[in-house]
């Protein structure tokens, strides 16, 4: 799963050379403007188009001396350029062409991660159909509560994912924002028509209000949307995990042929993609933590949020697409264990049905505390006992003066507990 990451577009859209690249698109859009407005003349535009370029290892070298690295670059250009390189950055502030880059690069990466997530949701519906009957036991506080299906589960897991697309899709709004407004957003050297084309060149919407940057909610905002993403897929995870214990062992990773689980133990089988996925969210969440503390700046702009960005924006962007990769090749290879689920089941000697018990007491006129108690009497019995719920209440000489032999047995109807999974599956799926 690691090999087929690396190959995959989210890691190359950060590189350093890619940054670079959205940079000159910026400033070869600029300049486009620019002509259009009559300010640069044809035949430098077309030769700043042809000749504009830039070698990272000189933007490097020349860094070292000017400590800038929007001046680095733009020397680098214009020493491919020539002479009229004198009308790229014309007006421009270095926050113009940094943060319009960035929205590019954040744009790309959500529209990345969106198709993982799209994904994603393909295999939870496949698996949701393909485990629409298979009963397990539901549980709360990790105790047995009521029967489920295993594919409520998956239907679960595709509902938090369509919640997650869509605020994907509107986090990605937010941040396709371009500003070119000059060194406070005033527009003193720029006129607000060239913001408007080179946009509009962009695929971004100009910021209605800028400093010298874009306002940092709105990277905030992806950022917090990747987290609520990871959040999610480690509550997948998390229950993988608890699925996979030994002593649940209802569902299982795929486990691969030549994997090993221990260096000391040979018989292990672990959930170590779930348990790297758990992981992984914690630093997600932590980078929008990050992002929060960035929104707070100097007058109209200082700088404490650039460092913080150059981390946090691709890490995360980066996590989230390889958690939504890997966590789309667990669910699609998770192995399910029917029997294991049903032998599960009978652990708790039928105790599931204690709330119909309850209600069918009340039904017969018991107030609720006397029904409460006369049904909890007879499974902590069962508890103490290991002995079966039914078996104990046929024998409750109080309890059978409400509800005779036939009724009791009715209670233990397994299918009770399903008859609405059809319901709920086209409220979700709508089919």
């Amino acid at each position: 799963m690691i090999e087929r990451y690396t190959r995959r577009e989210m890691g190359r859209l950060w590189e350093l050379r890619s940054k670079y690249e959205k940079w000159l698109e910026v400033e070869l859009a600029a300049c486009d403007a620019w002509a259009e407005l009559g300010q640069i003349p044809a035949k430098a535009l077309a030769t700043i188009k042809e000749k504009a370029a830039f070698d990272p290892a000189r933007i490097d070298e020349i860094e070292k001396t000017v400590k800038h690295d929007v001046i680095a670059f733009l020397t680098s250009v214009a020493e491919h350029v020539g002479p009229d390189s004198r009308y790229i950055h014309k007006g421009l502030t270095s926050s113009d062409v940094v943060d319009t880059a960035l929205a590019l690069q954040m744009r790309d990466a959500a529209g990345i991660i969106e198709k993982d997530l799209k994904e994603l949701i393909s295999v939870l519906k496949a698996r949701a159909l393909e485990h629409k009957h298979t009963v397990a036991m539901g549980r709360s506080h990790g105790v047995h509560a009521e029967p489920t299906t295993m594919g409520l589960k998956f239907a679960l897991w595709y509902e938090d994912n369509l919640r997650n697309l869509e605020r994907l899709r509107r986090a990605k709004a937010v941040i396709s924002m371009g500003k070119l407004s000059g060194a406070v957003g005033t527009f003193s050297n720029i006129p607000p028509a060239l913001e408007e084309k080179v946009c509009k060149k962009l695929g971004l919407k100009p910021e209605p209000v800028a400093t010298q940057v874009i306002q940092r909610d709105r990277h905030a905002e992806y950022l917090s949307t990747l987290a609520l993403i990871a959040a999610g897929v480690e509550k997948t995870a998390i229950e993988i995990r608890h699925l996979q214990r030994t002593e649940v062992l209802e569902a299982e990773e795929p486990f691969t042929k030549g994997q090993k689980g221990s260096s000391a133990m040979p018989h292990k089988r672990n959930p170590v993609g779930a348990e790297n996925l758990s992981g992984l969210a914690r630093v997600v969440r932590a980078n929008a933590l990050a992002g929060f503390e960035d929104i707070a700046l100097w007058h109209e702009r200082d700088i404490s949020h650039s460092s913080v960005e150059r981390v946090v924006i691709p890490d995360s962007s980066i996590l989230v697409d390889y958690m939504l990769v890997r966590l789309r090749g667990i669910l699609e290879g998770l192995v399910i264990y029917p029997l294991r689920m049903k032998r599960n089941m009978e652990l708790s000697h039928g105790l599931y049905n204690s709330q119909r018990v309850l209600l069918a007491l009340t039904g017969k006129g018991l107030t609720r505390e006397d029904a409460y108690r006369l049904v909890q009497q007879n499974a902590m019995q069962s508890w103490k006992k290991g002995a079966e719920f039914m078996g104990l209440l046929l024998k409750d000489k109080e309890i059978r003066k409400y509800l005779g032999a036939k009724e009791i047995k009715e209670i233990f109807d397994l299918d009770y507990y399903l008859k609405n999974v059809d319901y709920i599956f086209k409220r979700v799926f709508g089919e």
